[in-house]
């Protein structure tokens, strides 16, 4: 039993150690980047993408490259990077008071939702390039 176990056990582990912890990938998705002050909305017509940071944050990207962090006040252990997210807002802005749905993909139900807490901004870094 013990010969059988411990294959799988090693596979399990270097499993583990190709993907990034959610802290370190939020840190590479950010490197270079220096946090601005938090606002409490972004324009929906801003918005490019958005990317799901299990069990943290979900990060939008805009048009001119900044990024802005939301760690959701409420649900964020319910992020997942296969989630789907579901806004249903009734204005052109995205707010710290929404709320998103998140969608499982396969079955298309709602498995939960997180409460928007204020977006830090990161903005592109400057060239260095003269």
């Amino acid at each position: 039993m013990r010969t059988t176990l411990l294959p799988l056990v090693l596979l399990a582990l270097a499993g583990c150690a190709t993907r990034p912890a959610p802290a370190d990938r939020l840190a590479r998705l950010l490197d270079g980047r220096s946090p601005g002050e938090p606002v409490k909305c972004l324009q929906l017509r801003d918005i490019r993408s958005s990317q799901v940071i299990d069990g943290i944050a979900i990060v939008y990207t805009t048009q001119n490259g900044t990024l802005y962090v939301n760690q959701p006040k409420a649900g964020a252990a319910f992020l997942h990077s296969d989630t789907i997210l579901v806004t249903d807002t009734h204005t052109s802005q995205l707010c710290d008071i929404d709320t998103v749905k998140l969608m499982n993909p396969g079955s298309r139900m709602i498995t939960g939702s997180v409460g928007l807490d204020l977006f830090v901004p990161y903005p592109k870094p400057k060239s260095t390039r003269h």
